[in-house]
Formats: structure tokens, C-alpha cells, sequence
């Protein structure tokens, strides 16, 4: 096989899991990397099997381990298109709200696991002329009160950019910003008609298939109930 390979973090659940069934429907070749191997294989399976799909747990947290996943995708594949750096968590507004140790771990799932991915898989980009997408948020566009979560999108937005820069047309580059999605991120079920993440998913599918020549760069996606 010679189709296109999507490399997918936090793909467990949520919008990478939905991205996963949307790229392998759309012919993509994809690698689910996830904390959770039990999920992951799951979803392996369900998507296409081996044929299709190679599951990789993942710490993003570990840059060694970012290095193992890219190092199995290229000898489980031979070339890596398409990356999606989507794993995150969030916390409860409030700088009194959260432990310390949550903030620790959230800080360096959201941002320095988002830079690893970036670090770890620019050599296979650049070699595929390929396309690097990451996860950011409505909340990376502005500050939202008590939110250190709101702090790691922006700098996932930063970080988009500086790629962006830095690659200079040797591969594309795009930060996704959604609002309000129903996800198991949140406690409590949105109160207004949110977001699915199938939306998110179709969104990213149709920034890849975009012509060559076209990056789009960031994309602001909101519910049409959410006006903050």
C-alpha cells in the first residue's frame, strides 16, 4: 500500500479518536498513539485492522517515546504525511482551584507533549513535504478567567505560528481552535448545542485536502450557540 499515513495523538477518544475513523475512511493509513493501549487497540481494530491501522502507546510527555512512535510508524509504513498533535487535558478555572501536580501534568501534556510531537516528527515532514496540524482552542485566541488552560492554548497557537515560520513551505502547517466540543474533557454535559468530534474531525480532513499550494493556517470553530 501506498496511501497517505496520519500520525494522531490523544487518540483515544474524543475528536482524535473521530479524526482516526475519518482518515482511515477516507484512506488513510493511521497511527493512534494514546496513554491508553487497551482504547487505542480497540479502535485499531474497529478502523481496519493491521493492514490499516498500527496502535502505539504514548506518553507525549516522554520525548523518547515520541521518538519510538515515529521510529515504528516509518518501519511499520515507510513515510509519515500527516500529524496530528492532539493530546491535552484541561483544568477547573480558578488559581486556587486545581493541585499543583494537575497543573504540572497538564502543562506539560499541553505544551511541551505538543513540542515533542512537533520535534520528533519534522525530519519525516520534511522528507513527505508533508502536513503538521495541532490542537489549540477557542481558548488559545483569548484569556479566559482563573484558566492556566487557557494559558497552554496560547501557546499552542504561538508554537503553530513559529512552526509555521520556521518551516517555510517545507511542509504545512495548520492550529484547529474549537470551541465548546461534547467530549468526555468536560465533567458536566454543555449546556448549549455543542460541538461533536466529528466536526473537528471533518474540519482537519478537509484542511489536508486542501491543493499543495494552499496551507491554511489557523481555523476558529465554534458551536453556533457559543457566542464567547
Amino acid at each position: 500500500m501506498d496511501a497517505p499515513v496520519f500520525l494522531i495523538t490523544g487518540a483515544s477518544t474524543g475528536i482524535g479518536a473521530a479524526t482516526a475513523r475519518a482518515a482511515a475512511a477516507a484512506g488513510h493509513r493511521v497511527v493512534l498513539a494514546a496513554r491508553s493501549a487497551d482504547r487505542i487497540d480497540a479502535l485499531a481494530q474497529e478502523v481496519g485492522g493491521a493492514e490499516v491501522a498500527l496502535a502505539v502507546p504514548t506518553d507525549v510527555t516522554d520525548f523518547a517515546a515520541q521518538e519510538r512512535l515515529v521510529a515504528t510508524t516509518l518501519e511499520r509504513f515507510g513515510r509519515l504525511d500527516v500529524v496530528f498533535a492532539n493530546a491535552g487535558f484541561g483544568a477547573k478555572r480558578g488559581f486556587l482551584a486545581e493541585s499543583p501536580e494537575h497543573w504540572r501534568d497538564m502543562v506539560l501534556t499541553n505544551v511541551l507533549g505538543a513540542a515533542y510531537t512537533i520535534r520528533a516528527t519534522i525530519p519525516a515532514l520534511r522528507e513527505s513535504h508533508g502536513h503538521l496540524i495541532l490542537t489549540s482552542s477557542v481558548a488559545g485566541r483569548r484569556a479566559l478567567p482563573g484558566s492556566l488552560y487557557s494559558a497552554t492554548k496560547h501557546a499552542v497557537t504561538a508554537m503553530g505560528e513559529g512552526l509555521r515560520q520556521e518551516a517555510d513551505g517545507a511542509f504545512r502547517v495548520t492550529t484547529i481552535e474549537p470551541g465548546m466540543v461534547d467530549t468526555p474533557f468536560f465533567d458536566n454535559p454543555p449546556k448549549i448545542e455543542a460541538l461533536r468530534p466529528e466536526d473537528i474531525a471533518r474540519t482537519v480532513l478537509w484542511v489536508i485536502d486542501q491543493p499543495p499550494h494552499v496551507d491554511v493556517n489557523e481555523i476558529l470553530i465554534r458551536p453556533t450557540a457559543q457566542s464567547g
